[in-house]
């Protein structure tokens, strides 16, 4: 219990400053689609703003989501949850976070093989290849480029996206040891 302990105060802090920084995002697209509208109206139409967006809104909620799962802000069916029990809740979480984590895997390692893919890697194995490129044994490929009049290169964001849903996977690993401890303990 001390190793989960320490592992969930670890987590639970790394995503707190996460998603505190991450709050302010919201006045970065602000400012981007402020922009995208004054350049249409008086000056000639800037081609990024709309993709940048679109780039800015995928970092804000997928870094942003495992400080709402911490906080408990994600949208629950509370139906029936708001009327049970702590233990009740904790036993049901414990469940249920099994088939979030299950799902948080596949779509990381989707997510590496796509992020493979716009790094110029278009084989089987992508997770060897990115701990190759990480390690200087690999090298990239010909990057992936949207298919937009901008193209920009796809691999940061897609890079963002895997580290956003990594979080949630420790996230949800800190919420399912959570209630672990709220069953074996009654409170905590």
């Amino acid at each position: 219990m001390k190793f989960a302990r320490t592992y969930i105060r670890a987590v639970d802090a790394m995503n707190y400053r996460v998603g505190r920084i991450m709050m302010y995002g919201i006045f970065v697209m602000i400012g981007i689609l402020l922009w995208s509208s004054i350049s249409k109206t008086f000056f000639l139409p800037s081609l990024w703003t709309l993709e940048i967006a679109q780039f800015a809104l995928v970092a804000y909620y997928i870094m942003g989501g495992p400080y709402s799962m911490q906080l408990g802000s994600n949208v629950r069916m509370d139906l029936f949850y708001g009327q049970w029990s702590a233990r009740k809740k904790a036993r049901f979480d414990a469940v249920t976070v099994l088939f979030l984590i299950f799902y948080l895997g596949v779509l990381l390692y989707g997510g590496l093989g796509s992020t493979a893919y716009s790094l110029g890697h278009f084989g089987d194995e992508p997770v060897q290849y990115l701990t190759g490129l990480i390690a200087g044994s690999e090298s990239t490929g010909r990057l992936e480029r949207s298919p937009t009049a901008w193209r920009p290169y796809l691999w940061p964001i897609k890079t963002l996206m895997c580290i956003g849903i990594f979080l949630m996977l420790l996230q949800a690993i800190s919420e399912l040891l959570k209630d672990i401890i709220k069953l074996r303990e009654g409170d905590a």
